[in-house]
């Protein structure tokens, strides 16, 4: 399984291709890129998930990418914390 990165500020228009391409560089391996989108619409919620094939890979795509600039917008690159458990959410 792969380690999973949070991607902040994504420029509107920003595909996955170009997010891929870009985690990517310096032979880093990505195993899957998904942008949030809002249902209805299809815009980018401008934010990002992306997994990377290794530990190492992450932890390097961090330092690269945190406060790479696209388009103007400066990203903000962290690992990804694990959701809580929602029916646990009111307890």
């Amino acid at each position: 399984m792969g380690v999973r990165i949070f991607v902040d500020n994504l420029p509107a228009g920003t595909t996955e291709e170009a997010l891929r391409a870009l985690f990517a560089r310096d032979g880093r391996l990505v195993a899957n890129v998904s942008i949030m989108t809002d249902r209805q619409s299809g815009e980018s919620h401008g934010y990002a998930f992306v997994e990377m094939a290794s530990a190492d890979d992450a932890a390097r795509a961090v330092r690269a990418l945190h406060g790479h600039v696209i388009n103007g917008e400066r990203l903000h690159v962290s690992a990804a914390r694990q959701r809580s458990d929602k029916s646990k959410a009111g307890l």
